[in-house]
C-alpha cells in the first residue's frame, strides 16, 4: 500500500518539526553554557582593569572596590540606595574609601 502525498507531508512535516525542536534546544543548551563560561570569567572581576573585586557590606549596600585601580562598582538597584542616604551617611560612605 503506497502512502498518498497528504500523508507523506504529514509525516515530512512531523519531521522537520522535531528535528528543529531539537536543535532550537541544542542552541538554548549551548547559549546557556556560555552564559555560565563568561560568569565564572568574569565574576568579581574588575570592568576596568580585570583585577579582583573586593566587596564591602556598607548598610546592607554590597560595595565593589577594585583591589588594583581602586574603581568602586554597585549592582543593580544599589545607586539609588547610596543616593537616598541623608548627607551626614552620604558623608560616611564616602570615607570608607578614602586613603
Amino acid at each position: 500500500m503506497k502512502p498518498s502525498e497528504k500523508e507523506e507531508e504529514y509525516f515530512a512535516k512531523r519531521e522537520f518539526e522535531k528535528k528543529k525542536k531539537i536543535e532550537e534546544e541544542k542552541h538554548k543548551r549551548l547559549a546557556e553554557e556560555e552564559k555560565e563560561r563568561l560568569k565564572k570569567l568574569h565574576y568579581m572581576q574588575c570592568p576596568k582593569c580585570g583585577m579582583e573585586l573586593i566587596e564591602i557590606d556598607y548598610k546592607g549596600i554590597k560595595i565593589d572596590e577594585c583591589s588594583e585601580c581602586e574603581g568602586i562598582w554597585l549592582d543593580a538597584g544599589e545607586l539609588a540606595t547610596v543616593a537616598k542616604l541623608e548627607k551626614p551617611g552620604l558623608d560616611k560612605f564616602f570615607s570608607i574609601f578614602k586613603k
